[in-house]
């Protein structure tokens, strides 16, 4: 029988949560990244906006005190503004003008704007060119300041505040993954052993899975593999146990069988070689019984329900029971008689092994009642309904009841002739049936076997 093949390994636990882990680390990561780079740009803009209004309120001071010296302070700030500078420091434009509204002064590259317009921040264009502008008034009103500053330069200083503030988090990525990984395969280790310790076990090995650092979550799987180890381990035993039985009762019919073939062959007396013959017809029956009987019961043991369940009359039951067990060779003028005190003696069940069960129990009647003796099948309402099979036998010994219905044990084996399953299977049948057989003598002698229907809800 060729092997399991193991599921891909993207279907494994592990990888399916090192997956989802890992996909959620990535969304959060990228949000994170998202986030920083649109929080670096906002603070780099409020940083450039501070910077130019630091630089207004230095130039309207400038202006206040040196007046006459405007002109000559321009051309030392456009001396400092020619100097190189860093992405972060974005050059400013300036205009300084009076209350009239004429310019005193600017810068080279300041916007060519009137410098009457309103104080506060405002975004210009002006010759194909966007501008970040702060407008400053003194508390007199004489002088108004105008500082500019280019929003590509502004673009450009917040992108790489910005970018500063992300690129550290695009380094923890891989670090976070990879701790990830070892927490996942740390977490799940207990799975990997209680998987080695179930994979290194023999067939034989049924005893409990121990495993001392299994999570909580995984411990109702370890409870239900060793339920399930325990009613294996029975499974085996009784199995081991039914064909030990059963290769033992074979042993006896056949072991009969070969004597009576060998005395057959050697013997000259057609009277004894016709006795011997008979002899094995006898024994093929019995084995060919014994057979039925472990088939049948070999198909019942598997099942956990009725294969076909309907409406049964167990009148019409027992009436074909009877027909057949009237042209079967184990009657010997038995007296056979039904009593019926139900007005519609039906049940649910499956008819055919119902059949095999009535079957079993009037064989069990048959052969243990002496020639000409009496058996009564009596149906009756009875806490429900009930279908007993009661014959005038010898009964079975008080303390051998309990055994009846073990497998191939027999009651008063010298008595009469079986193989000790069909109690067995007519107490399986009951059991599929949601039925109870119970078995007793009765108490002016003879023996009751009795299968009742309880009525629902009792």
């Amino acid at each position: 029988m060729a092997e399991a093949q193991p599921a891909p390994s993207t279907q494994s636990l592990r990888w399916r949560l090192l997956r989802a882990v890992c996909v959620a680390a990535m969304l959060l990561w990228v949000l994170t990244g998202y986030l920083s780079y649109q929080q670096g740009r906002d603070e780099a803009e409020e940083l450039m906006d501070g910077h130019l209004a630091n630089y207004a309120r230095l130039l309207l001071a400038l202006a206040r005190n040196n007046e006459r010296h405007l002109s000559e302070l321009t051309l030392r700030l456009a001396e400092v503004d020619t100097e190189e500078r860093g992405v972060y420091e974005p050059p400013l434009e300036f205009q300084i003008g009076n209350d009239a509204g004429d310019i005193l002064v600017r810068s080279n590259n300041a916007p060519k704007l009137p410098i009457m317009g309103a104080a506060g921040y405002i975004d210009i264009e002006r010759n194909g060119e966007a501008w970040r502008l702060l407008n400053l008034v003194s508390p007199t009103g004489d002088y108004r300041i105008q500082v500019a500053q280019a929003m590509a330069l502004r673009e450009r200083a917040a992108l790489e505040v910005a970018s500063q503030t992300v690129w550290p988090i695009g380094l923890i990525l891989p670090v976070l993954l990879l701790l990830i990984y070892i927490s996942v395969r740390r977490g799940l280790r207990p799975l990997d052993e209680l998987a080695k310790d179930v994979s290194a076990r023999s067939p034989e090995n049924l005893s409990p899975v121990v495993s001392r650092h299994t999570p909580r979550e995984v411990q109702p799987l370890v409870s239900a593999l060793n339920r399930l180890l325990f009613r294996l381990g029975g499974t085996l035993d009784n199995e081991r146990r039914f064909t030990a039985d059963a290769a033992h009762e074979l042993r006896t019919p056949l072991a009969a069988v070969k004597i009576q073939t060998q005395v057959a062959l050697l013997s000259n007396d057609p009277a004894m070689r016709d006795h011997a013959l008979q002899k094995i017809q006898a024994g093929v029956d019995r084995a060919g019984r014994l057979v039925d009987q472990l088939l049948r019961l070999a198909r019942l043991d598997p099942l956990t329900a009725l294969p076909h369940r309907g409406s049964v009359n167990l009148l019409e039951l027992a009436e074909e029971a009877i027909a057949a067990i009237q042209d079967s060779p184990l009657k010997h003028d038995h007296k056979i008689r039904i009593e019926n005190r139900v007005d519609r003696p039906e049940v649910s069940g499956d008819r055919d092994l119902l059949a095999v069960a009535l079957r079993n129990l009037l064989d069990n009647a048959v052969r243990y009642t002496p020639a000409g003796g009496e058996i009564t099948l009596r149906i009756a309402a009875e806490q429900g309904l009930a279908l007993s099979v009661r014959d005038d036998g010898p009964g079975v010994p008080a303390d051998e009841l309990a055994h009846l219905t073990e497998r191939f044990f027999r009651a008063n084996p010298g008595q009469a002739e079986g193989s000790g399953l069909g109690l067995a299977i007519v107490s399986r049948i009951a059991e599929l049936h949601c039925a109870h057989l119970s078995l007793a003598n009765a108490p002016s002698g003879g023996f009751i076997a009795r299968l009742a229907w309880p009525t629902p809800g009792t």
